[in-house]
């Protein structure tokens, strides 16, 4: 397989190009040189957001492009243009972000979409970015588009912040404020093995809108925050505590505790999606105790330090307000 990669030098673009080099593919990866590429690529350079800025994709067959921008729906709409005679598929890195507010749990591929997206729009927000993103490529490539709706994102190359918070707190050791109820399911994706799906569905031709998280119930809050524990080896105490007085002293779920949210209508709708079209279409994931294991791995390699999105901001709770919590 010839893959066309625009983006594929950080988190979840990297794991689809290291996945495809792995299988032996021929991958061109198309970025803004910011962050080197993996070795065994072709490298071309060009910023999508500049007049003429998709110069170096004028020439070039490919046999699927994955595309995994956020931005601006019109970059997306751009270059599927210009690559619908000289690629075969388009798979566009979504997000279930796309999906009305308040979704339902359990809620398929043809639940109710934000209303106002555009192919051609600039950028407003992430919903209507994404969406507007999905019909850019659906525009361009009908039902040769596959649109990739992950959910949460974690692992190896994370760069919002959210798993590698986690680490670096408990790794510090003593009473750590674990969000309860211990036992609230979670549903994410690890991002090899949304590369590995995405690169399957390709070479295999499907094409629409997948959910792409593991399966409601795959882990809980306490399964992921005890593998932290055991991997850092830290001996930290996990304080678990009702989301009650959490949320009574201001802190926020999801920004100030990475990937916790409440039960609830937003926990409905991140962590109790329908996941059996991606599932009856090959989906894997692996345990969450590797994932985390990896993650930690990968943070020691580079110093401990994750990098972080220059468009995100920072996640995690200040220790003052930490201790404040705990000390009641």
């Amino acid at each position: 397989m010839r893959l066309l990669i625009l983006g594929g030098t950080e988190f979840v673009g990297r794991a689809v190009t290291e996945a495809a080099l792995a299988r032996g593919w021929q991958v061109t990866v198309f970025h803004r040189g910011r962050h080197e590429a993996p070795a065994g690529v072709t490298s071309l350079l060009g910023d999508r957001t500049a007049p003429d800025g998709l110069a170096a994709l004028a020439d070039g067959e490919w046999d699927a492009v994955v595309d995994t921008w956020s931005a601006a729906p019109a970059a997306v709409h751009a270059a599927a243009r210009l690559l619908a005679d000289r690629a075969g598929r388009y798979a566009y890195i979504s997000s279930r972000s796309v999906y009305r507010y308040p979704s339902p749990a359990g809620l398929p591929e043809d639940g109710p979409l934000v209303e106002g997206a555009s192919a051609e729009a600039g950028q407003i927000s992430y919903p209507l970015d994404k969406r507007g993103g999905e019909l850019a490529a659906e525009a361009v490539f009908g039902g040769r588009a596959l649109l990739v709706r992950a959910g949460l994102i974690l692992g190896p190359g994370e760069n919002i912040g959210r798993l590698p918070w986690w680490l670096g707190r408990i790794a510090k050791g003593g009473p750590v404020l674990a969000p309860g109820p211990r036992d609230n399911p979670l549903q994410y994706i690890d991002a090899r093995d949304l590369a590995e799906w995405t690169l399957d569905a390709v070479r295999d031709g499907l094409g629409g809108a997948y959910n792409l998280v593991s399966p409601a119930g795959h882990t809980t809050m306490g399964e992921l925050l005890e593998a932290c524990v055991r991997v850092t080896g830290s001996g930290a105490e996990l304080r678990w505590t009702a989301p009650e007085p959490i949320l009574d002293a201001g802190i926020e779920p999801w920004t100030d505790l990475p990937v916790w949210l409440p039960p609830g209508e937003l926990h409905a709708a991140m962590h109790r999606g329908d996941v059996s079209k991606a599932l009856a279409a090959g989906l894997r994931c692996r345990p969450v105790a590797r994932t985390v294991a990896d993650t930690w791995a990968w943070l020691l390699s580079i110093g401990g330090e994750a990098p972080q999105r220059p468009d995100r901001p920072p996640v995690g709770l200040a220790p003052e307000l930490e201790a404040k919590v705990l000390g009641r």
